[in-house]
């Protein structure tokens, strides 16, 4: 590869979708529903803006807790943890829930957020294989070991989402 073509890789944007983590976050603070469609393949670090992690964050917490989500619980829960300003305030959250008409495309903003995430996973991966690679004096046999772990952590994450937890199939069945 040549130089410029290896400058030009570096200097690239990590994949992400701010309209996608924007609507699915709007679509959890207007419906109370949405959030048990993605609570199980969706984690707060797939999201590439911090402030959008923070405030999935803050709703898986709720959810957890049994509590409701929406505006006012969402945006007391990130003041009581003096989180409210970093991610721009009620104004935000506000913004957010206005985004979206309705909630019906929640799964979709998920799947979004998940195969952009995972591209992000794999170039983290990819580079970790890069410095790897150029240490000469460990065992190959190591290095190709510890390249096919770090590949598979990332394929076994999302293949992981793909299947859907057998409780939520025998709640709906029953």
């Amino acid at each position: 590869m040549s130089l410029n073509k290896e400058n030009q890789i570096l200097e690239k944007i990590p994949p992400h979708s701010l309209e996608a983590e924007e609507s699915l976050l709007g679509c959890l603070l207007i419906d109370k529903d949405a959030i048990i469609k993605v609570a199980d393949n969706v984690l707060p670090q797939d999201f590439y803006k911090e402030a959008h992690q923070t405030i999935f964050e803050v709703i898986k917490e709720l959810y957890g807790n049994q509590e409701s989500i929406d505006i006012v619980t969402v945006s007391n829960r990130l003041e009581e943890k003096k989180k409210l300003a970093a991610i721009g305030g009620r104004s935000t959250l506000a913004r957010l829930s206005n985004a979206v008409a309705t909630s019906a495309n929640v799964s979709n903003y998920a799947d979004i957020i998940q195969r952009k995430a995972t591209l992000r996973r794999l170039q983290q991966a990819a580079s970790e294989i890069m410095t790897l690679s150029y240490d000469e004096e460990r065992d190959i046999d190591d290095v190709l070991d510890e390249t096919e772990k770090k590949i598979f952590a990332v394929s076994r994450k999302y293949l992981k989402n793909a299947f859907l937890p057998i409780d939520s199939l025998l709640s709906e069945a029953f």
